[in-house]
């Protein structure tokens, strides 16, 4: 590596680390409802919302009854997004005549963008009107990371209250999130990234003349539109000049902001924030990086506010970080050194170390090596899946980072709630096997942690790799699946294993190889991405409505402290534990197979 590239990761974990506190503490506020300036400039607007819709703010709720709200409130929004997708052709700010979308992309989407995955089996601006855009896709981007900001905050609660039923109120939690923080940060984002040249425009697509004309020959069709033969049975060619192109534009920079600062993911555009008109700087590829995980570190600070003593939060954060920038540097190193069957020779004939200049293959030259490999850790880490650069032609250990980031569980870091709540879930872990150790009744922040915690806390922890492993077999035993497969062997292998780490881990993120906008692997994937989410949620909420309704009991000897450096060695062994014992064979058929080959080639 070079000097260059450890300043900039560097300078991306340092100005993180700065973000975390003051906006931790701003959130922290919000929540508690206490004066944090935004929120009391706006609660005229919260008001009128909740009489708008009928909401009592000072009713607190159950948890299961905050878990029926939230169910139902997510169940109409796939329900919208699938029928605006399906009616787009008949409704306005569709300036391409863009068709309705198929049924089984359009269940597959609105399932994706209400769980917050923003898994994309198809091109957005061939495929999506304006309008779908906005209404649908981008409207689910703030209200699906708002539902992960709500649990998330629940579950504090459930630490904080004692002999208490309740859990705070789902649609004020919803609200706060989106009208306090989501909003405000997104305009302040979209604003800086439109300065950068991002499009944000309600013109149609414009046609532009080319600077050189391109001229190439293709098939010749015929008037039933298929090709034509010569008496030889060969196709018949005709030359073509292209003088203009199409460029595809429209209000891309309002849905950027929310994508990356909710880890939504989801591109305004098919190759992403590869993409010059979603990602045209260094500086803009640096803030969309930066917003990827503004927000998850952030909360960190928050618990820590929230449970009275952010030596917690900065805990859990260290935590996250660790994992985070050890995973940067096998990455980063990985696609500098690139493939070594490639490495060139010298006047003496002896190889060099690595391929020269490194796999740039599937990467932007204005971001490099280091940014594309930092965004892709960044982006796998958080449950975003936005790309700069093409993941599946990353080196064999390079595309393996992202990918074990997903089978982690979405933890580190991971999305905003949802990744910390996760983290919450292996800490609960942690703390019961040390129990275990010594005898004693595990205690996490003043809470006894007995069975019903520890059975919620397993269906967490367990349902992705289920999820993930069992979608992946299933895949690749039968035809329809393997028919998607257009890379035989073990990168093929991996690619499915991506798709499914990716969906069953509410990433979205994709082996661009695999073709996953067909009948199976759209229905697959969209409940894979349903059952991860709730079926993680849901186990979330019944913990804390369980915490709540304990006595808080004081510090005593025995207790383990989860503060120090040894609780977080702790922590961060438990959630590699768990990832490494339950993916490891599955990697092995995959990235680690195709390392050796790739090493094999060179020696051959």
């Amino acid at each position: 590596m070079t000097s260059n590239s450890y300043f900039q990761i560097l300078f991306y974990v340092v100005t993180l680390t700065a973000f975390a506190k003051p906006l931790g503490w701003y959130m922290a506020r919000v929540y508690e409802n206490e004066p944090a300036g935004l929120n009391r400039l706006l609660a005229p607007v919260e008001t009128l919302l909740y009489r708008l819709s009928g909401v009592d703010p000072t009713e607190e709720m159950r948890w299961t009854d905050y878990a029926i709200g939230l169910l139902i409130f997510n169940l109409l929004g796939i329900l919208a997004v699938f029928a605006l997708q399906r009616l787009q052709a008949s409704l306005p700010f569709n300036f391409e005549n863009l068709p309705g979308i198929s049924a089984g992309s359009a269940f597959n989407t609105a399932v994706s963008f209400a769980t917050n995955t923003n898994w994309q089996g198809y091109s957005g601006e061939a495929t999506m009107s304006y309008l779908t855009q906005m209404l649908g896709l981008t409207m689910q981007n703030f209200v699906s990371a708002a539902t992960g900001m709500a649990v998330l905050v629940a579950l504090i609660r459930g630490f904080t209250r004692r002999n208490m039923d309740s859990i705070g109120n789902f649609w004020v939690d919803l609200t706060r999130s989106v009208l306090y923080i989501l909003l405000p940060l997104s305009l302040i984002l979209a604003l800086l990234l439109t300065g950068q040249g991002v499009v944000q425009t309600f013109n149609p697509y414009q046609t532009i003349s080319l600077v050189e004309s391109v001229s190439y020959e293709q098939p010749k069709l015929g008037a039933d539109g298929q090709a034509l033969q010569d008496a030889d049975g060969k196709p018949v060619m005709e030359s073509v000049e292209v003088k203009e192109q199409v460029m595809a534009v429209g209000p891309a920079a309002s849905q950027i902001a929310i994508k990356q600062l909710g880890t939504n993911g989801g591109g305004f555009f098919n190759v992403n924030s590869a993409h010059p008109l979603e990602n045209p700087t260094p500086l803009s590829n640096f803030l969309e990086m930066l917003a990827i995980l503004l927000i998850p570190g952030a909360l960190c600070y928050t618990f820590g506010m929230m449970v009275g003593d952010t030596r917690q939060g900065w805990a859990i954060l260290a935590a996250m970080t660790l994992v985070f920038v050890g995973l940067v540097f096998v990455a980063v190193p990985a696609e500098q050194n690139g493939n070594p069957a490639l490495a060139s020779l010298n006047v003496n004939q002896s190889a060099t170390a690595g391929q020269p200049g490194g796999n740039m293959e599937g990467k932007e030259t204005r971001f490099g090596i280091t940014n594309s490999a930092l965004w892709a850790v960044a982006t796998t880490a958080a449950s975003n899946g936005s790309v700069n650069a093409m993941h599946d032609s990353f080196t064999p250990i390079g595309g393996m980072v992202p990918m074990w980031l997903m089978q982690l569980g979405e933890v580190i870091f991971g999305g905003v709630g949802s990744g910390l709540y996760g983290m919450i879930m292996f800490a609960i872990v942690a703390v019961f096997v040390s129990g275990l150790m010594i005898g004693r009744t595990p205690e996490y922040l003043g809470k006894k942690i007995e069975a019903y915690e520890m059975k919620m806390a397993a269906i967490t922890i367990l349902v992705p790799p289920i999820i993930v492993l069992g979608g992946t077999a299933i895949a690749i035993m039968v035809d329809v699946g393997k028919a998607s497969i257009f890379n035989p062997g073990a990168h093929g292998f991996s690619e499915v294993l991506y798709a499914f780490s990716s969906a069953g881990n509410n990433n979205g993120s994709a082996f661009g190889g695999l073709s996953a906008n067909t009948p199976f692997y759209n229905a697959m994937l969209g409940l894979a991405m349903l059952f991860s989410r709730y079926w993680l949620a849901v186990p979330v909420l019944a913990i804390a409505g369980s915490l709540a309704a304990k006595k808080i009991v004081p510090a005593g000897p025995g207790t383990l402290p989860t503060h120090t450096p040894l609780f977080i060695v702790l922590l961060i062994g438990t959630v590699l534990m768990v990832g490494a014992l339950t993916f490891v064979p599955a990697l092995a058929l995959g990235p680690v197979v195709e390392h050796l080959q790739m090493i094999g080639a060179k020696e051959r």
